[in-house]
C-alpha cells in the first residue's frame, strides 16, 4: 500500500486494487460478494480511490487517495492495539474477522452516497483555501453522523454485521462524539460492554490520525528547507 501525499493516478489505482483483494481475502459467501459490490467503480469505488481522509491539511492525509490509506492503516493499527491489549490479560472475545470489518469500515460515511454524492468536495471559498482546507462537506448530503452512514450504507448493500461490529463502528469515535458517551461511560457493571473491540478500533483510529498527522508536518518541514 503505497502511503504518501501526492500520489500519481497510476499509485492511487494499485492502491485501490490491494484494498480489493484484502477484502475478498478476509470475507466470504454473500458477504464478500456484496462488498466488493458496494466497492466496485459502478457503486461507492471512485469515491473509495481518490477521497482524501480530512477536510483540512493540518487535520490528516487531506489528499486524494488519503481516505483508502487511513483505512489500511487503522486496520494495521488494530492488531498492534490487540497484541498490546492482549499482553495486558485483556479479553479477546472477537475474531480477526470482525476486528478487520470494523477497522475497514468505522469512516465508511465518509465516502458519501451515490445517490447524493461524495461527503467530501473540493473547497469553493479561496480564502479558506489559502488557509489549507482544501475539502468542505457536501451540502447535498443528508446529515447524518459519519457512523450512522456508515452502517446505513452497510445496510443498503445488503451487508450483515455482527453486534461487536456494529457497535465498534459505532463508538469509533470514542469520547470525542458526545453520541457515544452514554456508551462508554457507565458506572453499574451489568450495563457494562461485553466486549472491548469498539475501544480498541478507536485506539487505532485515534493513533493512525495523529502518526498520519506527521505525513504533513514532514513534508511541511522539507518544503521550509
Amino acid at each position: 500500500m503505497i502511503n504518501k501525499p501526492n500520489m500519481t493516478e497510476a499509485e492511487i489505482q494499485k492502491n485501490y486494487q490491494e484494498f480489493l483483494k484484502f477484502v475478498s481475502d478476509n470475507f466470504k459467501g454473500d458477504r464478500k460478494t456484496n462488498l466488493l459490490k458496494m466497492y466496485s467503480e459502478d457503486e461507492l469505488g471512485l469515491s473509495l480511490s481518490m477521497s482524501p481522509a480530512s477536510t483540512c491539511e493540518h487535520f490528516h492525509l487531506c489528499h486524494p487517495g488519503g481516505y483508502i490509506q487511513h483505512i489500511m492503516n487503522v486496520v494495521k493499527n488494530s492488531f498492534a492495539q490487540k497484541k498490546l491489549y492482549e499482553i495486558n490479560g485483556g479479553n479477546i472475545n472477537w475474531t480477526d474477522e470482525e476486528m478487520i470489518f470494523a477497522a475497514l469500515h468505522h469512516d465508511l460515511g465518509k465516502l458519501g452516497d451515490p445517490e447524493f454524492g461524495d461527503y467530501y468536495i473540493n473547497q469553493t471559498e479561496a480564502w479558506k483555501e489559502k488557509k489549507g482546507e482544501y475539502y468542505e462537506l457536501n451540502p447535498n448530503l443528508p446529515y447524518m453522523e459519519v457512523s450512522d452512514r456508515a452502517i446505513f450504507l452497510l445496510g443498503k448493500y445488503g451487508i450483515p454485521m455482527s453486534w461487536k461490529e456494529f457497535l465498534s463502528i459505532k463508538l469509533a469515535d470514542g469520547l470525542y462524539n458526545e453520541a457515544t458517551k452514554k456508551y462508554l461511560v457507565q458506572f453499574v457493571p451489568k450495563l457494562f460492554m461485553k466486549c472491548d473491540l469498539p475501544r480498541i478500533i478507536h485506539i487505532a483510529d485515534y493513533l493512525s490520525s495523529f502518526a498520519e498527522r506527521n505525513v504533513w508536518e514532514n513534508a511541511k518541514a522539507i518544503e521550509r528547507v
